[in-house]
């Protein structure tokens, strides 16, 4: 076998990826088709496109899905661009991704959507809106450093309410770095504690253009912000996830100065006037009808004739005292009966009687014992006595004295003269001493007899 002719795994996969690299055709791919096996991830995504009839793999690396607008989502219908190759590792081919648009609808208003319905259900937008002061001192304000928005704004305040101050939060409002830019400086006004209302805004355009005033971080900054918050971004007819989530909205970023002061310096101060006068009446009516008020009270009969004030309670007091005698007296006397009855319990279970009348029983049980110990001592010598003559009418020796003998052979008695041979020697046994004998002859009683 000629193994020259054969290819590696490895040379053969390296091989149809020069294939893939080199096709001009798979350089720029427009493709089409339904989001499949998704899930976000923190760097680069892998996922799948799919139609009815064939499926291929798609990566997208994370500097181009950084720059996506919109949340990609399982099922949606997507239009992306990229261009095809091989994977050498597992050999299989997939889409690299540069760019995604969704299919039917634009990115820049899906991301919209999706945000808004994001802020909204965790109630950014329903959250109690702050106050604007009527009469600030300090206005600060978020836009470009050379754009219309902050010269309206300077107009528009010094007419109506010259004596605040308008403090610029230069920004960038357009462009990749915008949100992050415009979300630093409102946090910047937010900290520095002396204002008293804040705008953001800038001036027209598209939707690219207002874009960085839908952002989720300049939304989050706004909603975290501890000062009111008055938002102009765009026309009238734009809509922001900035106006959405601010305290009040302008059409226009005069309309915001209009909202952030009050209408004239003149006709506040006429205002001021006619609240003091107001408040004047208010105090001097208040201060009459308190004096009518003194004036009834000081002549009433209470204070013409105070004994009175205090007859019914003098009188209660001292049925009140009545009543707590009796009831002390009265738990006196069952307190007395109470330890008349423990006393006389307590000298039913007295020790020293208890002592006594013990010690008369055990006397009376230690005589009752000696009177059966000498009776029973009395009985038992008797029945010893008795038992001694008993014993010594059985006495063996009392009978040999008598006449009587026994024999024994070999040291074991004999009482059978069967058991005897003529010739054997015997011990005759008597009281006084023993006798060695030798059979001579031998006679056996026949019948008993």
């Amino acid at each position: 076998m000629d193994r020259s002719k054969y290819l590696t795994v490895s040379q053969l996969t390296k091989y149809l990826k020069l294939k893939f690299d080199r096709d001009p055709y798979l350089q720029t791919v427009y493709l089409t088709g339904e989001l499949s096996n998704f899930r976000l991830r923190s760097g680069h995504q892998y996922f799948s496109l799919k139609d009815d009839q064939a499926v291929i793999d798609a990566v997208m690396f994370r500097s181009q899905f950084s720059k996506v607008k919109f949340t990609p989502e399982e099922g949606m219908k997507l239009c992306v661009t990229g261009h095809v190759g091989l994977y050498e590792r597992s050999g299989r081919y997939q889409i690299y991704i540069d760019t995604m648009e969704p299919d039917g609808v634009g990115s820049l208003y899906l991301a919209f959507e999706q945000l808004k319905k994001k802020l909204n259900a965790e109630g950014l937008f329903s959250r109690p809106k702050k106050a604007v002061p009527l009469f600030p001192r300090r206005i600060a304000v978020v836009t470009s450093l050379n754009g219309a928005v902050i010269r309206d704004i300077n107009t528009t305040v010094r007419r109506r309410y010259p004596i605040a101050q308008v403090v610029l939060f230069p920004t960038v409002v357009q462009g990749e770095k915008a949100a992050a830019d415009i979300a630093r400086q409102i946090k910047r006004a937010g900290e520095r504690g002396d204002f008293d209302t804040l705008i953001i805004g800038r001036g027209g355009g598209s939707i690219e253009d207002l874009w960085p005033f839908n952002e989720e971080v300049v939304a989050r900054a706004i909603a975290d912000c501890p000062l009111p918050v008055i938002s102009s971004v765009g026309h009238e007819t734009d809509t922001t996830i900035a106006d959405l989530v601010a305290d009040q909205r302008a059409a226009t970023p005069t309309a915001a100065a209009e909202l952030a002061t009050p209408q004239r310096l003149d006709n506040t101060l006429m205002l001021i006037s006619d609240f003091q006068q107001r408040l004047y009446n208010t105090m001097r009516a208040q201060i009459d009808f308190e004096k009518k008020q003194l004036a009834k009270l000081t002549g009433s009969y209470i204070f013409q004739q105070p004994t009175r004030l205090y007859e019914n309670y003098a009188q209660k007091v001292d049925q009140l005292t009545q009543q707590l005698r009796q009831q002390q007296e009265r738990r006196l006397t069952n307190a007395a009966n109470d330890v008349a009855q423990v006393y006389n319990r307590l000298l039913a279970y007295d020790p020293q009687r208890l002592v006594d009348q013990e010690r008369l029983t055990v006397q009376q049980l230690a005589a009752r014992l000696q009177t059966a110990a000498q009776a029973k001592t009395q009985q038992t010598a008797q029945q010893l006595q008795a038992l001694t003559k008993q014993l010594h009418s059985l006495d063996p020796l009392k009978i040999m004295e008598r006449g009587y003998t026994y024999v024994t052979r070999n040291g074991k008695v004999v009482n059978q003269a069967a058991k005897l041979n003529t010739g054997e020697p015997l011990l005759l046994h008597f009281a006084d001493g023993e006798v060695t004998v030798t059979i001579t002859d031998i006679k056996e009683k026949k019948n008993g007899k």
